[in-house]
């Protein structure tokens, strides 16, 4: 903020790392005149809980998967494997990135694996506080890339797959999704653009979901920001997402920018792969 006030900056883009999360970043821009170039700081503090994103979802009607409806000790944890059975997804309230995600196949392994869960998110985002979601097996993950201008009107770029993952971190992201069916597809798209609208959603943001072997869908959560794998949609659309972030801080409707959604379509497909880091030990 410093730096930008010294050159006269009137506007900052944060990128895709933790600062374009971070709540206090686009509350400290406002207070020195810079427009922050991304999601409102309420938006990023709604969203940013996952257990608050899933009460919206709900309140919507819009399908979630079973699990708790907020941060669980262990005796409760314990009680709701009963209820929505096993296997089950322990996750950071907090949480992003695969840190604080354990996955629990029986009542035995509960206890070390929500300790192992608490402590990671302690240490990944300062809060240990876990909830609970039915895991489901071999699922599709499909995501939808949103715009929102400042005046409430949503459009959706189609959506990418990012089922192929390592350790809960995407590996593979290819845009649009395939073997998805139609009615599926329409339903997910139209969902994201209504969850995003009812919040008051403002530029470039990722709606994720699940898709069960039955082609249920279930929302997972909203990322408050442009996504590493943004590329694979701009490739098959044809349009500049960071660019339009920028228009859209400056103040520009999306139909002002010929974003209408009968507008926007897909040509072929694109596909990113990612290099991954880990400990080979």
């Amino acid at each position: 903020i410093d730096k930008a006030r010294q050159r006269g900056v009137v506007g900052i883009h944060p990128g895709w790392g933790f600062a374009s999360e971070d709540t206090r970043f686009p509350q400290r821009c406002k207070e020195a005149g810079i427009t922050f170039i991304g999601a409102t700081a309420e938006a990023m503090n709604l969203l940013g809980n996952k257990v608050q994103a899933r009460a919206v979802a709900r309140k919507l009607g819009i399908p979630v998967v079973p699990g708790s409806d907020g941060a669980v000790d262990i005796a409760t944890a314990r009680q709701l494997i009963s209820e929505i059975g096993l296997p089950i997804m322990l996750k950071a309230e907090g949480g992003g990135g695969g840190r604080g995600m354990r996955i629990v196949n029986s009542a035995e392994d509960m206890p070390k694996e929500y300790r192992e869960a608490c402590n990671e998110s302690k240490k990944a985002f300062g809060d240990d506080q876990i909830f609970i979601e039915k895991y489901i097996r071999g699922p599709k993950h499909i995501e939808v890339q949103v715009l929102a201008d400042n005046y409430g009107n949503v459009v959706h770029l189609f959506d990418r797959d990012c089922s192929v993952q390592r350790r809960h971190q995407k590996v593979i992201e290819n845009a649009p999704a395939f073997n998805l069916d139609t009615k599926v597809r329409d339903s997910i798209l139209k969902d994201a653009v209504r969850l995003c609208s009812a919040i008051k959603y403002r530029s470039a943001g990722t709606v994720e979901f699940l898709v069960d072997k039955e082609g249920n869908h279930y929302f997972m959560e909203v990322n408050p920001r442009v996504q590493v794998e943004h590329t694979v949609t701009e490739e098959i659309t044809g349009i500049d997402i960071v660019k339009t972030q920028i228009q859209l801080a400056e103040g520009w409707m999306l139909n002002e920018l010929g974003l209408e959604q009968s507008k926007i379509h897909t040509h072929g497909y694109a596909i990113q792969a990612r290099i991954t880091t880990e400990n080979p030990a």
